[in-house]
């Protein structure tokens, strides 16, 4: 299993520099060169910059980044990643000038580092926590509180050169990731291509979110798939794809699939098909009526005690929030339900109290 961590580092009078992937598929970074000195930090019991009202109505109180100082770690989801960069991006932008970290490592190693190690101060999950998670982190003195972000749609993809396959059902995508040797197992009309499958690692909560729907939380059935590489990296998984040889008359060739969030296939769909699931194509639209079968919620977890003691935590939480829905479609996803966010920012005024 590949693994690779995406990194995302902003330090205090160091403008950020943002690379926008174009040929090779791989996300917005940014880079920076300075010492720990240059650095800023807030003393641990310091007041968030932001006073809450006695009643949300719905809206947070407003953060001034160019008042927030101090670091922030973050780690987790790929899924999350994007959306997270450029929330980051927007924060600095508008004037924080201290350093946030973004480790893409998958939603469950991102748990690991937040419940068992403590090393983050937000956890980025493309599934919610699960029950041994949060006795994890109680177990160091953490209550974990989650904050929905966003929406996902699953993307099923294939190169434009698998001219076939252009819709799947989900019995035919269980066998599509699983016992399927070509895809004329699949589907009797399709070619005797074999099949090439690239997949999130087992790390992933995109993983995790396929196998519970697709395969009813049996992680065996697409484990012992042949043809199978597997990556935390959303980019490798699509590098994969868009590099097979795919050639739909000469079966000696193998046709790609695989799968992850629908930013990188967004980010990528001048080299890329996405796959219709059980006829519904994923767009806003079908998020939005709850048609698309493999939509999922995307999340932030923290603790009030992390906010209390980190008050940059805090307010940045308060400004992605505050934000997202100006920056969710241009990333690739979709917005949370009003309903959704609002409980979100209800969250945060309680755990800042």
């Amino acid at each position: 299993m590949m693994r690779r961590s995406h990194r995302l580092g902003v330090v205090l009078a160091v403008f950020m520099l943002v690379a926008t992937a174009c040929g090779d598929g791989d996300s917005a970074t940014t880079t920076t060169a300075a010492s720990a000195e240059d650095t800023t930090t807030t003393a641990a019991g310091d007041a968030p910059t932001t006073t809450a009202p006695a009643s949300s109505g719905g809206m947070l109180p407003a953060v001034d980044p160019l008042d927030v100082t101090g670091d922030i770690v973050t780690a987790g989801s790929s899924t999350v990643f994007p959306l997270s960069e450029a929330m980051v991006a927007r924060f600095i932008d508008e004037g924080y000038g201290g350093q946030i970290t973004i480790d893409s490592i998958g939603s469950g190693a991102g748990f690991e580092r937040f419940c068992e190690s403590g090393e983050t101060d937000i956890s980025n999950a493309s599934r919610p926590i699960k029950d041994s998670e949060v006795e994890s982190c109680r177990s160091i003195g953490r209550e974990p509180i989650e904050f929905r972000v966003g929406t996902d749609a699953l993307a099923v993809t294939v190169s434009p050169t698998n001219t076939f396959a252009s819709d799947i059902t989900f019995e035919e995508l269980a066998a599509l990731f699983s016992t399927a040797q070509t895809w004329q197992d699949v589907r009797a009309d399709w070619p005797a291509n074999q099949i090439q499958r690239f997949i999130p690692g087992t790390d992933s909560g995109t993983f995790d979110y396929f196998v519970e729907e697709v395969f009813d939380d049996e992680k065996d059935p697409i484990l012992s798939a042949g043809n199978l590489q597997q990556s935390e990296d959303d980019n490798v998984l699509v590098q994969g794809i868009t590099g097979d040889s795919c050639d739909p008359s000469d079966p000696s060739t193998a046709c790609a699939v695989g799968f992850f969030g629908y930013a990188y296939f967004s980010e990528n769909a001048d080299r890329l098909n996405v796959m219709d699931i059980e006829g519904v194509e994923p767009n806003q639209a079908s998020v939005d009526a709850g048609e698309y079968p493999l939509a999922r919620p995307l999340y932030m977890y923290s603790t009030a005690g992390i906010m209390a003691e980190k008050t940059q935590v805090a307010d940045f939480i308060n400004f992605y929030l505050t934000y997202v829905n100006e920056e969710v479609i241009d990333v690739g996803y979709f917005p949370a339900s009003v309903a959704d966010l609002d409980a979100a920012k209800q969250a945060w005024l309680d755990a800042v109290g």
